[in-house]
């Protein structure tokens, strides 16, 4: 209990803050007990769907973040969720409301205040962009982890055996990714063809842009220090914030199924995106990853669920509640797997 808490105090605190601050706007705006019930209970909603979509993510970024020293293990809970609560829980769907309204910025925050309607269905417009966008980046993070000739350890050991020796075809997961683009913009208006094709495109350079950025500082630190991490340092660092805004995406979009009041919203997604960070420093702390072999596969297969099903959003409507489920189940599939094989193997196993 004691270790939980000493991981997760500064979330537990950030929550009761947040909660204090959503009850004074309730009362504020509808001076009854009931309107503050009710956007607490909203808030508290939006926090755990927040969590529930985001577990996965918390995974992933623990095998970045493991390999990074503690200085920016640091950073990246305070820098990291600045970025992240005002980024994207704030600042993104404030950014599209005024590119797609051809509003300035004081515009949009006063249309996200003022006619909360409007707001909504014009962030909802933008689905399909962000659909290709961050599907895409999020299908080639999955993807890579599996085409990657250096990985000696298999889950699903057939498919993921037949995955990696596609790595010796040079590019191959691109090709996959922009087949599967096609494919779903085949299905598409012509119009909203055209913007999921240049959204997904974008995605895709945008991994490879992070990702070399990642290689070149790590080289650069190789060759400062004897013992250079795996994308440690500021390649780690924005490796993670990217890969983590491609994860908010859904849960930013699904949000407006339960509130369009932007200053609900970003509160619960808040003490969702903070409980994240806090999960993912402890499952490095904690050194679950090592310990449970197959806890980050169960976690990369989620990613790559999760990237297909924003790919094909974009033309069929999936509920939040499949998307939350299918990352979960795998995770725990592999979770359960793990422990099995520890048993098998004798290896010594603790709390996550």
């Amino acid at each position: 209990m004691n270790t939980l808490f000493k991981h997760y105090w500064g979330s537990l605190l950030f929550t009761a803050v947040c909660f204090a601050a959503a009850a004074i706007y309730a009362w504020n705006s509808s001076g009854s007990v009931g309107g503050v019930a009710q956007v607490l209970w909203i808030v508290l909603v939006l926090s755990i769907l927040e969590i529930s979509l985001s577990f996965d993510n918390a995974v992933v970024n623990a095998t970045v973040l493991r390999e990074m020293d503690e200085k920016w293990q640091r950073r990246f809970l305070t820098w990291g969720i600045l970025i992240a609560v005002f980024g994207m829980r704030i600042i993104f769907p404030l950014a599209i409301v005024a590119i797609a309204a051809n509003l300035d910025p004081l515009s949009a925050i006063n249309l996200s205040l003022n006619d909360p309607e409007r707001y909504e269905a014009i962030v909802s417009s933008a689905h399909v962009g962000i659909a290709g966008f961050g599907g895409a980046f999020l299908t080639m993070v999955g993807l890579s982890f599996f085409f990657d000739g250096e990985k000696d350890v298999d889950w699903i050991r057939g498919l993921e055996l037949w995955l990696r020796r596609f790595s010796e075809v040079k590019a191959a997961e691109i090709g996959i990714l922009l087949v599967i683009l096609y494919a779903i913009s085949t299905m598409l208006p012509d119009a909203e063809a055209m913007v999921f094709l240049t959204s997904g495109i974008l995605g895709l350079l945008t991994y490879i842009a992070v990702d070399a950025v990642g290689t070149l500082l790590d080289k650069m630190e190789r060759k400062k220090m004897a013992e250079g991490a795996v994308r440690s340092g500021l390649g780690g660092f924005l490796y993670l914030e990217v890969l983590d805004a491609s994860f908010s995406f859904d849960g930013v979009i699904g949000a407006f199924a339960l509130s369009n009041n932007m200053i609900v919203i970003a509160i619960g997604l808040s003490i969702g995106a903070l409980f994240v960070r806090s999960m993912t420093v402890h499952l490095v702390r904690a050194g679950t990853l090592t310990k449970y072999r197959f806890l980050e596969h169960g976690a990369f297969w989620a990613i790559i669920a999760l990237g297909l099903i924003m790919l094909v959003s974009a033309k069929f409507h999936i509920p939040e509640t499949i998307t939350g489920l299918i990352g979960a189940v795998l995770i725990g599939i592999s979770l359960v797997w793990s422990m099995r094989y520890n048993r098998q193997h004798g290896a010594e196993t603790d709390e996550i």
